[in-house]
């Protein structure tokens, strides 16, 4: 018979909730089932038990570790000032762990976790769920193909909406950067510049960011990753200047055509076989990409978050049993992280940064 699991969630309601669906996922997986959940907001611990359907509820998430013993603890809080320490809790008592992105605040924190995990070999998954997307795959065997042609350049951008600029780079731009990897793979090192108005950033500037963020400022970030692969990476995102529709996404440019990818499980990927990138010079049109190949209908089932989540917990419970790397795991996350922080190091210190970084504290702190 298949391995039940017994799940704990976490939450903190008011400070980051319980992110994107990250409690009620488990629902549809047959294998798993929420055996309590820990909030110190009485009422938002309450509601959680509610549409969790979790037997028992805790105000402090240590104790529920301690007296439920779960598999698995769904991390559930955006605000990202808590991951550390809740993280630390589950991976110390051997727990596996599905958690909402961004990862941690710090290179300090990541490098502290993805020891732990080292340590006991404790599976933790984060919630990128594009990396999940059946279509990621036909996105690879397009490059690997060759109908795209030599990779030359990847450009991303956040929403650009009121949060433009560095907490667009964190909240949505982590997306961005871990799709960067997943096609192009480890970058050599960053060039960033990050500005409020116009002018370089100052000490005199920086605010605590929100959501848990951490040292926060300026209203624009354009950065530049040189990638070991060869093809060259550039994000930028600007305080409301967001499009309707978005221009949030990733586009990867070849020598023989274009593929967009928009985040999200199961969201549009398309592909111009066009080399001059330009639909109005040429007879070419955009055409889709599914997992069935380019100009394919999508055979797999399922968009949005929930389907995401699903996909990644299934993934999940699959590197548990097979002992191997979650798709989107702890090392990954710590590489998106890395490349988040690396346009502030790059602005403190003037000049590109190899990376990895050689400092891991958050250059905001240092500047």
């Amino acid at each position: 018979m298949a391995k039940q699991y017994r799940v704990a969630v976490i939450g903190s309601t008011g400070r980051g909730d319980y992110g994107h669906g990250i409690d009620t996922v488990w629902k549809e997986i047959p294998v798993a089932e929420v055996v309590a959940v820990a909030d110190a907001n009485e009422a938002g611990r309450a509601a959680a038990v509610a549409k969790t359907g979790a037997k028992q509820a805790y105000a402090d998430y240590r104790e529920m570790l301690d007296k439920e013993k779960p598999d698995i603890v769904a991390v559930g809080p955006r605000w990202i000032d808590q991951h550390h320490a809740m993280l630390t809790a589950c991976i110390e008592r051997g727990c596996h762990v599905y958690m909402e992105k961004p990862f941690c605040r710090t290179l300090e924190e990541a490098d502290d976790i993805v020891r732990l995990t080292e340590m006991t070999h404790a599976k933790l998954a984060i919630a990128h769920q594009t990396r999940y997307s059946p279509a990621i795959t036909a996105v690879q065997r397009v490059i690997a193909d060759g109908l795209l042609g030599t990779v030359l350049e990847l450009r991303g951008r956040g929403k650009e909406d009121g949060r433009g600029g560095p907490e667009d780079l964190w909240v949505l731009g982590s997306h961005v950067m871990n799709l960067m990897r997943t096609f192009a793979g480890e970058p050599s090192w960053c060039f960033g510049s990050v500005t409020q108005q116009g002018r370089p950033i100052t000490k005199a500037d920086i605010v605590e960011g929100k959501e848990g963020l951490g040292p926060l400022t300026g209203d624009a970030v354009q950065a530049m990753y040189q990638f070991k692969s060869g093809p060259t990476g550039y994000f930028g995102t600007r305080r409301s200047q967001g499009g309707a529709p978005s221009r949030f996404g990733l586009q990867i440019y070849g020598s023989k055509g274009v593929l967009e990818i928009l985040p999200g499980f199961g969201e549009a990927v398309n592909f111009l076989a066009d080399p001059g990138w330009s639909p109005g010079r040429s007879s070419k049109a955009w055409m889709p990409v599914s997992s069935a190949g380019v100009g394919k209908p999508e055979p797999v089932k399922g968009r949005g978050l929930h389907d995401g989540n699903v996909a990644a917990v299934t993934d999940l419970i699959a590197a548990i049993e097979g002992n191997r790397a979650p798709l989107c795991g702890p090392n990954d996350a710590r590489a998106t992280i890395e490349m988040i922080l690396a346009p502030f190091e790059s602005q403190r210190l003037g000049k590109p940064v190899a990376l990895p970084l050689e400092n891991r504290k958050h250059p905001l702190t240092l500047l």
